[in-house]
């Protein structure tokens, strides 16, 4: 995992990171909603999914693709580092928009909180890959493809929608003692370009495929 002063840049940064989420036409659906206080991490301690005893860690793997079966996403995943200011980079504002993983987080599978990123809309080329994320509920299934060809399922535990001034630090990048998954996108009204809001989907590993021998 990361150590724990690059956590804090990296999730100051993730906090600004989003600010215009590429731009362009307002949030779809109910991703200015936020949940009940009882599936905020912090608050009530989201049960572990069924499974996720008996679903052991992965070995170090970059992720190479995301499915979320609940709100139609398949899309390849890129990698994302730190921009020269200091903030974590987005994913390009294309019309192949693409979910990309924080490389300085775990990679999905492994102990610790696994960062993923995509964006809402993407200016003039419409949705993001991320644009229903806040439709997500607990329960809903999360598979990531890695590059050594296995896979890991994560099963959702919380939604949130917080204000970006507000960004859970602790929450996103705080240690955590079995593989997790963190998405990250952009919600709430507009306020000009900008989303006021990040909408956080939190997940836990429920079942594993390991790498062909």
């Amino acid at each position: 995992m990361t150590r724990p002063a690059g956590r804090a840049l990296a999730a100051a940064a993730l906090a600004v990171l989003l600010a215009g989420c590429g731009g362009g036409a307002e949030v779809a659906g109910d991703a200015g909603n936020d949940v009940a206080a009882s599936d905020r991490p912090g608050t009530t301690a989201p049960q572990a999914p069924t499974g996720a005893e008996s679903a052991r860690p992965l070995e170090r793997s970059v992720p190479v693709g995301l499915r979320i079966p609940a709100v139609g996403v398949d899309t390849p995943v890129m990698r994302l580092g730190l921009a020269a200011d200091g903030t974590v980079q987005v994913p390009p504002v294309t019309d192949d928009d693409r979910a990309g993983w924080y490389r300085h987080s775990p990679t999905p599978g492994q102990v610790g909180p696994s960062v993923l990123l995509g964006h809402v809309t993407v200016g003039t080329h419409g949705d993001g890959v991320f644009r229903h994320l806040a439709r997500l509920h607990r329960g809903d299934r999360i598979e990531t493809r890695l590059e050594n060809g296995a896979a890991a399922e994560f099963m959702v535990t919380a939604v949130r929608t917080v204000r970006k001034a507000e960004f859970p630090t602790d929450d996103v990048y705080g240690d955590v003692k079995r593989p997790e998954l963190r998405l990250i996108t952009c919600g709430g009204p507009r306020v000009g370009e900008e989303y006021r809001d990040n909408v956080i989907v939190f997940a836990a590993l429920s079942a594993t495929r390991p790498a062909p021998s």
